[in-house]
């Protein structure tokens, strides 16, 4: 008997029908909402009588991502690269990477009456994801797994890629954004209103700098992630080591500073992202040298001293970036990230600005853990 949880916007035939398009053994016998995310909406179905028990079922959000084709054309093209190199060279350890499912009669996504799109992608068995560190070992599989990805596909030219969300992680262009919202909205001036108005126009002057290094050759393209935060990182239920990076849809050319300063930023808030004490977020100090550490026990083979420089700047940056985000989608009526109430993103963007301050308020730590892990 078919189950369906918690689905608002499909009615339960509909998904049961776009899920049996991907099916090509079995039958799906249950049909669950999944994760956490604030984009597309994502389904786990379990079938009967498969070798493989689950997939994972996506509708794609085509309001952020316009040209959804070119995100299952770039996640063909390099995960079969991870594919083809660790066939050549095996790990020591488990590691997967998510295989696109493709329809019966072949195509990698299914489109609906509705003209929804949908994608289905391999599920990876016997792990678990989290949404805050736990400790210091845990920060470096996190750090190690963020490593792993960026060098499994260093190797393959970023034009082989579609920029499948343009403008995604520019933070000047974000900045614009916000400057037009702002000077076309009318702003109820809360005290939190007010302080996230001063925060953004006393940091404005730095939001420019990896833009700028790239722009002059400093910081080489190369292909990144786009959102590593620590719920995108898989971890085995039995060993405890991150097994798995998911959510690929923005793997696109970029600076692996943005993964970087994004993973930081996410590993190292012990308080997590949604937390409502938002006064009490900090930036911690230890889990960024367990990150940094992880994830140069892997990517060193591709790093530059250029590279380092400019870590501590990614760090702080990304924090501003995502709090600029979430201020900006607050003052213009929360059109961008799903929310639970009309405050959400108001509160989100406290968080990322209170993380903000904690790591400039911890530069010369943080610039010298990245000396010492180097």
């Amino acid at each position: 008997m078919n189950t369906i949880k918690n689905i608002k916007t499909q009615s339960k035939d509909n998904v049961v029908t776009i899920a049996e398009q991907f099916t090509l053994q079995g039958k799906v016998a249950a049909i669950q909402a999944f994760g956490s995310g604030n984009i597309n909406d994502t389904f786990l179905v379990t079938l009967d009588n498969s070798q493989e028990r689950h997939f994972v079922l996506q509708r794609i959000n085509t309001q952020v991502f316009r040209q959804p084709q070119l995100i299952m054309q770039n996640m063909c093209i390099f995960t079969e690269h991870v594919r083809k190199r660790l066939q050549r060279n095996p790990l020591n350890r488990r590691w997967e990477i998510p295989r696109v499912l493709f329809t019966k009669d072949a195509q990698d996504h299914w489109t609906d009456a509705d003209g929804s799109f949908w994608r289905a992608i391999s599920f990876i068995a016997g792990s678990q994801s989290f949404d805050t560190m736990s400790d210091r070992s845990q920060a470096g599989e996190v750090g190690y797994a963020l490593g792993m990805f960026h060098n499994l596909i260093s190797d393959l030219p970023p034009e082989k890629l579609a920029d499948t969300l343009e403008g995604f992680h520019i933070t000047p262009r974000y900045l614009q954004h916000y400057n037009e919202v702002l000077a076309k909205t009318s702003v109820q001036k809360t005290p939190e209103v007010n302080y996230c108005l001063q925060f953004v126009s006393d940091r404005q002057i730095f939001a420019h700098i990896l833009e700028d290094a790239k722009a002059t050759g400093k910081l080489p393209l190369r292909l990144m992630h786009g959102d590593p935060k620590i719920n995108n990182v898989m971890f085995d239920t039995a060993t405890q080591q991150a097994v798995s990076v998911i959510d690929l849809d923005t793997v696109k050319p970029g600076l692996v500073h943005y993964d970087i300063g994004d993973c930081l930023r996410s590993g190292c808030n012990p308080s997590g992202e949604e937390t409502e004490q938002w006064e009490s977020v900090s930036f911690d100090t230890e889990l960024c040298q367990g990150i940094l550490q992880g994830y140069l026990s892997v990517a060193k083979a591709f790093l530059t001293e250029n590279d380092y420089a400019y870590m501590y700047d990614a760090i702080r940056l990304i924090a501003f970036e995502l709090g600029l985000r979430f201020f900006a989608d607050y003052l213009a009526g929360n059109v961008y990230f799903k929310v639970k109430h009309p405050e959400h993103n108001l509160h989100r963007a406290l968080v990322q600005f209170a993380l903000t301050k904690s790591i400039e308020s911890q530069e010369t730590t943080i610039r010298a853990i990245i000396q010492d892990v180097k």
